[in-house]
């Protein structure tokens, strides 16, 4: 039988796991390689001849079946996979945003000529969650994601909050082991976790999510307060990327800072650790965590998506229909200000007789309940630190009570995980 050939875009990380990996099989076989810098040294040894600087040498090659691409971002990406996939060729990718912000041009495009494109890897690493919801869990309505699906910010909590330490000093620290980058600003203001929910929730809701419908706040305003303070409580603070739906098509897609109690698994998933949970019908609730990223576990959902297409090479004129995108509805977006949450609110107040009473009838005036309110000392200033825990409310009556907080300076608001 022939081998189903590869044209690889990119060979950082994920790259040359995905060419070890891919040497343990003979079914398939990569002929040619796009890099930027030909002469870079590589941890792995590949023949000049397989090597080019031009991405167009692959998506015009006739004799590639299958184009991976794995270097991300949306330019020069889209042009290079809309190229190949109108040269005859079938994608493999784990580029997030690209789906993120041009899924339904691409997956339009791939099925004007019948072709395939599979992204495993773009959601959660080594994590298998596109496939299961296709196919084994296929029959099942979900309507509920909370997902941790950002190693670099779950790594920076975690270590804020088992050390105790600032997320100034704890980010350096991440950048010092290569778990964040020099710029970090797609992981720890949500970006990156903002990308795979839109797509994750797409496909799990059988609707299309828009990117700019996706309310998104990332976890620089975390203190270490507020982490030691959420302990006492109770809670880890974690970034979740959360998406419900309800009957009407309503969908209120997120990613954001915010307290889960302990008794969730969620909130025991540390460090660089993903975790997909799922609420659906019939299968209830179903959690599946593993590594997030890094060379082997993304490399596993990349090979995984081009052995799929290898088993079918060949063999049918229509691939992998459970596969493909057919999405003819588009979610109605529910705006932040009207969602309903519990709150943790952290409050700097003067050591004024009545101040907790004054913040109580505040609250009581927009119909908020008080599920526990705490006063934690005074300070050399007489200022005292108050924490509030709210009852499920309206956003946006929660910030007309902020408003109100006259004398007192808010220092965190972070939701409440269900």
């Amino acid at each position: 039988m022939d081998k189903l050939k590869i044209g690889l875009i990119g060979l950082g990380t994920v790259g040359t796991g995905v060419f070890k990996t891919l040497a343990g099989f003979d079914n398939v076989e990569i002929v040619k390689i796009a890099v930027k810098n030909i002469n870079k040294p590589r941890a792995v040894e590949v023949p000049s001849t397989m090597m080019t600087d031009n991405p167009f040498d692959i998506v015009n090659d006739p004799s590639i079946d299958v184009v991976v691409e794995l270097i991300g971002g949306v330019e020069p990406a889209w042009d290079y996979i809309s190229t190949a996939i109108k040269n005859g060729k079938h994608i493999v990718t784990a580029n997030k945003e690209l789906l993120a912000k041009k899924g339904e041009e691409l997956f339009n495009l791939a099925e004007e000529h019948n072709r395939v494109v599979l992204y495993e890897a773009a959601i959660a690493g080594g994590i298998p969650i596109i496939m299961p919801i296709k196919t084994i869990l296929a029959g099942n309505k979900i309507n509920k994601i909370q997902a941790i699906l950002n190693g670099t910010t779950n790594y920076i909590l975690t270590k804020m909050d088992v050390d105790g330490a600032s997320y100034e000093d704890v980010l350096k620290e991440a950048q010092a082991l290569g778990y964040a980058e020099t710029d970090p600003t797609g992981d720890v203001e949500g970006f990156d976790a903002a990308y795979k929910i839109t797509t994750l929730a797409t496909i799990a809701f059988k609707t299309r999510i828009k990117i700019e419908n996706v309310y998104r706040e990332g976890i620089t305003n975390i203190r270490k307060e507020d982490m030691a303070k959420a302990n006492e409580l109770g809670y880890k603070i974690k970034l979740i990327a959360s998406a419900t739906i309800d009957e009407n098509n309503n969908a209120d897609v997120r990613v954001h800072p915010m307290l889960v109690s302990k008794d969730k698994m969620l909130a025991h998933i540390d460090y660089v650790t993903n975790a997909v949970e799922m609420s659906g019908h019939p299968i209830g609730d179903i959690v599946l965590s593993g590594p997030g990223a890094g060379e082997f576990p993304t490399a596993s959902s990349v090979v995984g998506d081009i052995l799929a297409i290898a088993a079918e090479f060949g063999k049918t004129d229509y691939m992998l229909p459970m596969m493909r995108c057919h999405h003819d509805s588009k979610a109605m977006p529910v705006k932040i200000e009207d969602t309903f949450n519990k709150y943790y609110i952290s409050i700097t107040a003067p050591n004024a007789l009545g101040i907790i009473a004054k913040i109580g009838t505040i609250c009581a005036d927009k119909n908020i309940s008080l599920s526990s309110i705490l006063q934690k000392g005074v300070s050399e200033d007489n200022t005292a630190d108050i924490i509030v825990i709210t009852e499920k409310c309206q956003e946006k009556l929660i910030k007309e009570v902020v408003s109100e907080l006259e004398d007192c300076i808010v220092t965190s608001i972070i939701r409440v995980a269900d």
